[in-house]
This record gives structure tokens, C-alpha cells and sequence, in this order.
């Protein structure tokens, strides 16, 4: 009889996270998910976490505050420690493994890359950007590819803001409510909570982008994450970056009117910067998630054969919206 195979989850309580898990139980893994309460190792117990991770085949690391919240300092600090030292943490677990994880997928994110309008960002043509969410993913990808693991291929999955959750959720609710225009960036006051963060801090300003709701918005359906770890099991020839992100990005127009379909809402109020601000401030947001342009490709996927379920926008928001009514 051939043994289970055995994955560790960690950071497993997302949506991405539980539905990750039972899709691994679906698969026929033996899954353990540490957290900050278990329920099979709490990260304050790290021979727990040790002893899962020594024999497993495969390890996923989602762990991390969510960045749907204010930047206020505690804020900031907590997004950026959950993720290093928990990534620091598990690296210590492999790097001390008698039979150390084949594989080891860490989250990281799409954000890495520079505020684009002029042309899509890949694994290997892209250009990193500044501030505090692009400094918070180098630090995380460097605790995650730091030094030698000669027996675990590592990837970094940067994902693009996946559909089937809180962000997606929160923009067909600004549909709904008849506010699902587009969002237009402009001069706003200065403030200092964009600001760089870590042992190399970048950036510091506001950034101002007249970009009249041109922003590239890069996606993927929550069943093209769990679809790509299935692939990336596979396909032993790829570690380093991988974008998980949809082949067909749209813009910031396009993506507000989809919704707008999708929820059945003619109206669509534009909002421009001075209307948006405050607006995220009462939702306890920042207006990033909406202004910043994030044009990415799935090079690395596309390049190995990867098809995606959900290539394109409209299905993929009329298909998450019938889920979450």
C-alpha cells in the first residue's frame, strides 16, 4: 500500500489557505496546518513546526496580516513581520530536517513590481518598484531564498489580487451600491504611510498617476492558485518567481464596468481621488489596492504549458459573484 503523501499548510486560515487544504485532502494529501492557534503547530512552538515539516513533500506558506487595513505603524510593522519571520522560521525548519520538503511554495505578491503603464511586467523582464508594499515582499522573498536548501525547490508565488475573496468582494460591493465607476488617481495630501520599510527602506512619497481609470488591474481566479500549485508540483524544472496572474490583465474602466454587469447596476459613479480617499479611510482600506497599475504576466506559467481555467476577466467575475451572492 503506498504511503499518503503529506503537505504542511501554513498561514492556512485565508480564503486561499482553506481552500488550498481541502483541495490537498481532495488530492489525497494528509494535511497539517500550523497557526497562530494550530490546529496541528502554533508558530509560538517551533519543535512543533519542526517535526511537521521534517518528511513532508510538499510545504505552502501563506502566512501574513492581511494589507486590507489602514497602514497606520502597528499595521505596517505587523504586515511585515508576520511574513519574514514566519518565512524565517520555516527556513530554519527545512534547513534542520533530517528529510527536508521537495518542494516549498511561499506567498509573495504581484505588488513587487513598479507602478506600469508602459508595458507588462514578467519573472524575468520586470522591473521591481519602491515603497512599503514592494518592500515588504523583497524582504519576504529574501528570508525565503536565503542561503542553501540543496534538497527543496523553493518558489516564490508573487499572485496578483485574487478573485474569490475580501478584494474582490469589496469592489463588487462599491458595484452594487452604485459607486463602481472608475477610480481616478489625482493629487492627494502627503502622508507618510507608503513609506519604505525593512533594513533597505525605499520610496517615501505619495505617488500622483493622471492615469483617468487606465490603471492595469492583474488578476487571477482563486481555481487558477490551486490549479497552479498543482502544476508547480509537477513541473520540477521551475523555482524562483512565479507570477500567478491571468493572461488577459484589463484596466481599471474595464474591470469597474464588469462588475458593474455583474451585480446588475447601471450606475456607476466615477471616483476620483479626492472622493476615493475618504471613502477607503470609512472601509478601513488604503486606496493602493485600486490606484496603483499592476500590469503582470505569467511568463514562467505560460512558458511551461500552464492553461488556465479562468483566462479571462468577465466569466471569471460573473463566476465569483454567483459564488459569494
Amino acid at each position: 500500500m503506498t504511503e499518503a503523501k503529506r503537505a504542511v499548510v501554513a498561514g492556512w486560515t485565508g480564503f486561499i489557505g482553506r481552500a488550498l487544504v481541502d483541495d490537498l485532502a481532495t488530492r489525497g494529501y494528509e494535511v497539517a496546518r500550523v497557526g497562530r492557534s494550530g490546529p496541528d503547530a502554533r508558530w509560538s512552538d517551533d519543535a512543533a513546526v519542526r517535526r511537521l515539516v521534517d518528511g513532508a513533500d510538499l510545504l505552502v506558506n501563506l502566512a501574513g496580516k492581511s494589507v486590507g487595513c489602514r497602514y497606520t505603524d502597528a499595521n505596517r510593522d505587523e504586515i511585515l513581520r508576520s511574513r519574514v519571520e514566519t518565512t524565517r522560521q520555516l527556513h530554519d525548519a527545512v534547513a534542520a530536517a533530517d528529510r527536508p520538503p521537495r518542494l516549498w511554495l511561499n506567498a509573495s505578491t504581484a505588488t513587487i513590481y513598479r507602478y506600469a503603464l508602459d508595458r507588462p511586467q514578467t519573472e524575468d523582464g520586470g522591473e521591481l518598484g519602491a515603497g512599503f508594499s514592494v518592500d515588504v515582499a523583497r524582504s519576504w522573498e529574501h528570508e525565503l531564498f536565503a542561503g542553501r536548501l540543496p534538497g527543496t525547490r523553493r518558489v516564490a508565488l508573487r499572485m496578483a489580487i485574487v478573485l474569490g475573496g475580501p478584494a474582490s468582494d469589496m469592489l463588487a460591493r462599491l458595484a452594487r451600491f452604485g459607486v463602481g465607476g472608475p477610480q481616478l488617481d489625482g493629487w492627494w495630501f502627503q502622508h507618510h504611510r507608503y513609506r519604505g520599510i525593512g533594513d533597505r527602506p525605499t520610496g517615501g512619497a505619495v505617488p500622483v498617476h493622471h492615469s483617468e481609470g487606465r490603471q492595469k488591474f492583474s488578476w487571477i481566479h482563486v481555481d487558477d492558485v490551486l490549479r497552479a500549485v498543482r502544476f508547480l508540483e509537477q513541473h520540477e524544472e521551475i523555482s524562483g518567481p512565479v507570477n500567478l496572474a491571468a493572461p488577459h490583465p484589463v484596466d481599471n474602466r474595464t474591470l469597474m464596468a464588469e462588475l458593474r454587469r455583474a451585480t446588475r447596476m447601471p450606475l456607476g459613479i466615477p471616483a476620483p481621488r479626492w472622493l476615493l480617499e475618504p471613502a477607503v479611510w470609512v472601509l478601513r482600506n488604503e486606496a493602493e489596492l485600486v490606484l496603483k497599475s499592476r500590469w503582470v504576466l505569467p511568463e514562467r506559467l505560460a512558458g511551461a504549458g500552464f492553461a488556465f481555467r479562468w483566462p479571462q476577466l468577465a466569466p471569471a467575475i460573473d463566476d465569483v459573484v454567483r459564488r459569494r451572492s
